[in-house]
């Protein structure tokens, strides 16, 4: 088996696990990912309005 295929299905396994034990904590690392990246786009939206402006 490659080594790239086996690390993608011991990480997945290891998510999988994360959310099946752990669902609440889970829930609140996804939201907080979605909030990160959020700020991101709306701190490169606020860049390129000034950029541009």
């Amino acid at each position: 088996m490659d080594v790239k295929k086996a690390a993608i299905l011991i990480g997945v396994a290891l998510v999988l696990f994360y959310v099946i034990t752990q669902p609440t904590q889970a829930a609140g690392m996804v939201g907080s990912i979605i909030d990160w990246l959020r700020s991101g786009a709306e701190a490169i939206i606020t860049f390129l309005k000034n950029l541009f402006a």
